[in-house]
């Protein structure tokens, strides 16, 4: 136990886990004592599926050090097919957080799908390369999802990508409605679910990272040539984190979807996926819990703004920009490194008086 607690990555990745859990605590427990406002109860789910994202898109572009812009395509396909799966499941499974979990599995296979088939063409680019293609993709996957018309009848499920001779039986159901995209969404999405989803993305991302295969990738990230001349397989672990973000996506999607009761897929556009990667630069490339940290504050802050109507925007965005500032100050990092090295010291003095 000691040997593991001494390990500095094991360290970093307990003081995640606390700092998400603890969050989660104290806003149940403030749920359930009747102490949130409206506003704030509809911001739990999202700060979830944000902080997954944002964590999921890390580690594409902090870790393995790709710029992808069609994030959002693959929330999309996560979202759609959990909204499906989930209409489809309701009478075959009545108990809703189990028909949720399953949604979102779904969600995730389909969108991690997507990502290889897309992967196999787009991984042969590289930068400002790749990042307009994924972007290409990106509103590619989301103007098929939002030309899809899906529908369950007496005679079963009915799919089609255009509206002419779509009709379903007397007392059929209309799941999705080509651009008017899901209505009627029979809201399934909870707090303890967006909880339980965003643990499985660290769970996966930090094991990725901390695994031969995360120091295959970061080692790619670093140095390609070097990677490639120690026999490093470059297209198979950009090709591994590429589906792993998709998969991520794919999940918080669904569980996205499930917290509505209507979707289109306008939603999930190019500035669904800037957002996203505006989570990952300010909280730092590379650096998950920063990513955890920047969905939460930089989601909610729009909305703490609101009341200000014409200006919230301008002000959120001196706020981008002056945090941009401060992370990236050589003086706040030489702060911070100083601080960070101080408090080592500290347990690394009590350890050994502890020993003595």
């Amino acid at each position: 136990m000691k040997k593991l607690l001494n390990n500095k990555n094991t360290r970093s990745n307990l003081v995640i886990y606390l700092v998400v859990t603890v969050f989660f605590l104290v806003m149940q427990g403030m749920n359930m004592g009747g102490m949130l406002t409206s506003s704030w109860k509809g911001f739990l789910v999202p700060i979830c599926v944000y902080i997954s994202l944002a964590v999921s898109l890390n580690l594409l572009v902090g870790i393995c050090g790709e710029l992808s812009l069609g994030h959002a395509g693959f929330m999309g396909i996560g979202a759609f097919a959990g909204i499906v799966v989930a209409a489809l499941l309701q009478d075959a499974v009545a108990l809703e957080p189990l028909r949720l979990f399953i949604a979102m599995i779904v969600g995730g296979v389909l969108a991690g799908a997507a990502g290889f088939l897309i992967g196999i063409p787009v991984l042969r680019l590289r930068g400002d390369y790749l990042a307009i293609v994924t972007l290409a993709f990106g509103e590619i996957l989301k103007n098929i999802v939002g030309n899809l018309y899906v529908g369950l009848d007496a005679e079963g499920v009915h799919v089609s990508a255009t509206s002419a001779k779509f009709t379903l039986l007397e007392g059929g159901k209309m799941i999705l409605d080509g651009p008017v995209g899901a209505t009627g969404i029979k809201k399934l999405a909870t707090f303890p679910m967006g909880f339980v989803l965003v643990l499985i993305t660290l769970f996966v991302v930090l094991n990725l990272v901390n695994s031969k295969e995360g120091r295959a990738i970061k080692a790619v990230r670093d140095n390609r040539i070097a990677a490639e001349s120690v026999g490093i397989n470059v297209t198979a672990f950009r090709m591994k984190a590429f589906v792993v973000s998709a998969f991520l996506a794919g999940m918080a999607g669904a569980l996205f979807g499930l917290n509505y009761s209507s979707m289109a897929a306008s939603k999930f556009n190019f500035n669904t996926s800037i957002n996203i990667l505006v989570f990952v630069v300010l909280g730092g490339m590379g650096n998950i819990l920063g990513s955890v940290i920047s969905a939460t504050v930089l989601y909610v802050l729009p909305e703490a703004l609101r009341s200000l109507e014409d200006y919230r925007m301008i002000l959120y965005a001196v706020v981008l920009i002056l945090v941009m500032l401060f992370t990236w100050s050589p003086r706040v990092k030489e702060f911070v490194s100083v601080v960070t090295d101080k408090i080592s010291g500290i347990f690394k003095k009590k350890e050994v008086e502890t020993n003595g």
